[in-house]
């Protein structure tokens, strides 16, 4: 099952948006925005970071101040509820045939694992990241024996986060020859979700996904 495009899902939330209730409308209608202007790149770093864009309209609340570091708990929450309503097992196909080989390199991949930097950075020692790499690998195999999708899919989009936060906060150069596997395969693997979640939730309209955060103001 292939994902939609831009094109295609916008079709569909045209004809369809009036029945949505409002705080669906503007989650799709803002994540569709990103996932158009992703669609436009001609660079994965570009791409992957307006695919991470649309994916935070999708399932952006509002986190507590206490709770914001552990954000990656918050859209580990939305992609089960995801799955819940996924009747066309579009995330359990993504997972589980189009991206297999991408996501056990990702998984073994410690440059997108976020307490390796935190080592690098004098945070935790070589032995607690070693330990936290090892816990992290077993329970994505554990995940892995048990077809579990939102939770591998979850640790997945960790690695991706910590990829997206080199990007975003400077910690890589653009088109940089160093990180190209990583960038590409968390690219590809996005341009597949994104859309996804999309049509899960149009799926699922009358399901609650949430009140947006930033709603619409005018300054009028």
């Amino acid at each position: 099952m292939t994902s939609l495009s831009f094109d295609e899902l916008k079709r569909r939330h045209r004809s369809e948006r009036e029945a949505y209730p409002e705080g669906l409308n503007l989650r799709v209608h803002r994540a569709l925005s990103w996932l158009k202007r992703a669609e436009s790149c001609e660079d994965d770093d570009s791409k992957l970071i307006f695919l991470w864009i649309a994916f935070n309209a999708a399932y952006a609340c509002d986190i507590p101040i206490e709770y914001r570091p552990g954000e990656q708990h918050v859209f580990g929450d939305f992609i089960s509820r995801l799955n819940a309503h996924d009747r066309q097992e579009r995330l359990s196909q993504l997972v589980w045939q189009s991206f297999t080989g991408p996501i056990r390199v990702l998984l073994d991949n410690q440059f997108v694992f976020q307490p390796y930097w935190d080592h690098l950075n004098g945070k935790v020692s070589e032995e607690a990241w070693k330990a936290s790499f090892i816990r992290a690998k077993g329970a994505a195999s554990k995940a892995l024996s048990n077809n579990d999708t939102p939770k591998l899919l979850s640790i997945v989009l960790a690695r991706v986060y910590t990829l997206r936060n080199q990007l975003v906060h400077g910690g890589a150069t653009w088109n940089s020859a160093v990180n190209r596997n990583q960038v590409r395969d968390c690219t590809h693997l996005m341009q597949e979700l994104v859309p996804s979640i999309i049509t899960i939730m149009m799926d699922a309209a009358q399901s609650h996904w949430g009140d947006p955060y930033y709603p619409v103001i005018s300054d009028s």
